[in-house]
């Protein structure tokens, strides 16, 4: 359809040359103008609605695959799970769009940039659903190739054609995608340093039991949950409540939250529930990238699998991390900045992961990059 249209706005231009002032709407007969133009306002509103769903589903799923700092995500539906609403994201549309309003004056420098825009999706579109075809499909390589090569000759016809409009407006979506991509990268990056940080200083199992029956603490009772990204060791929050309250609880629980490449994990392979020795167990819970975690939905799966948790009886513990900028090898000196500003400013697991917050202790660590 897109080409047919582009076809028949070139073919108008080369009869009417006059016509390239507005060729879409000239391409209708005069009775059929007011029409055409509801019928366009009424696209550009599904359009938009469309875009702003889609960008709220690629946030959440950055969120979980670890290229974005949490953000408050809003489930607006009982029934579907993908049906979310960011405030974050959203305002953040708002601005930028009342900006480029403000900004660009007319209309054709927003189509310069909405061109180009467009152009970059459907090309990268077209390479994505080519990987796809090879990699999860297992095409043969010049099957999926042949299949695509005409829509990838077409992707990069237009392309080419809208590299013109960048300087009158095209730059604007290509400066936000490298933004964008720099937090992404930046994020992703910062987190692989923390992650290794704090492998460095932890300790194995093995060896803190040893030293928990050298010096036992005092054992209180309940249940202690410590959640941690680390799959092995001791989390950090353990290790400094047993230093500094010298206290620990009857019973546990390595909490380790992972996301899937899948969408959604099916219920019954939700939990995965190791016990280790003296009262401690290791439990990874398992979700898809469109799925969002939740610590009662944790308690319930747990339950099914024999190991009941009473939430009342039971206390979180998370670690939290300042992050502080220096020049030591890692990144660049800005990027550990930004990192730490968006460290600061992310969403807090309690509030993320719906943990009851007179149940959470918090165990400080400043760490430098």
């Amino acid at each position: 359809g897109l080409i047919l249209n582009y076809l028949g706005q070139g073919a108008l231009i080369m009869m009417q040359p006059d016509a390239r002032s507005n060729p879409f709407f000239l391409l209708a007969p005069t009775w059929a103008l007011y029409p055409l133009v509801i019928l366009s306002t009424m696209a550009a509103i599904i359009a938009s609605q469309a875009l702003i769903t889609g960008v709220f589903s690629i946030t959440q799923q950055a969120i979980h695959m670890g290229y974005l700092p949490r953000l408050r995500v809003v489930h607006t539906s009982q029934t579907s799970i993908g049906q979310i609403y960011i405030p974050h994201v959203n305002w953040t549309l708002l601005a930028l769009t009342v900006w480029l309003v403000v900004t660009f004056h007319t209309s054709s420098a927003l189509a310069a940039a909405y061109g180009i825009a467009v152009a970059f999706t459907m090309l990268i579109t077209t390479i994505l659903a080519c990987i796809v075809a090879r990699r999860l499909w297992n095409w043969p390589p010049y099957v999926a190739w042949t299949a695509f090569a005409l829509m990838l000759g077409i992707d990069g016809l237009f392309l080419t054609a809208n590299i013109l409009k960048i300087q009158d407006g095209g730059w604007f979506p290509l400066a936000l995608a490298a933004l964008l991509f720099m937090i992404m990268v930046t994020w992703k990056k910062g987190r692989i340093i923390l992650s290794e940080y704090l492998k460095s200083h932890t300790i194995p199992f093995e060896q803190f039991i040893e030293e928990i029956h050298t010096r036992p603490p005092a054992v209180v009772s309940g249940t202690a949950i410590f959640m941690t990204a680390e799959s092995t060791g001791i989390p950090l929050a353990l290790l400094h409540n047993v230093k500094h309250n010298k206290v620990l609880h009857e019973r546990n629980i390595f909490l380790t939250i992972l996301v899937e490449d899948d969408p959604y994990i099916k219920k019954s392979a939700r939990l995965e529930i190791t016990p280790l020795k003296d009262g401690f167990y290791r439990m990874f819970a398992r979700y898809g990238f469109m799925e969002k975690p939740d610590i009662h939905d944790i308690l319930e799966s747990s339950a099914e699998r024999l190991l009941r948790l009473d939430l009342e009886d039971t206390t979180f513990f998370l670690g939290k991390e300042t992050i502080i900028a220096t020049h030591n090898k890692g990144m660049a000196i800005w990027r550990e900045k930004l990192f730490s500003f968006m460290s600061k400013n992310s969403e807090g697991a309690i509030v993320f992961y719906n943990i009851p917050r007179s149940q959470v202790v918090e165990l400080g660590v400043q760490i430098e990059l």
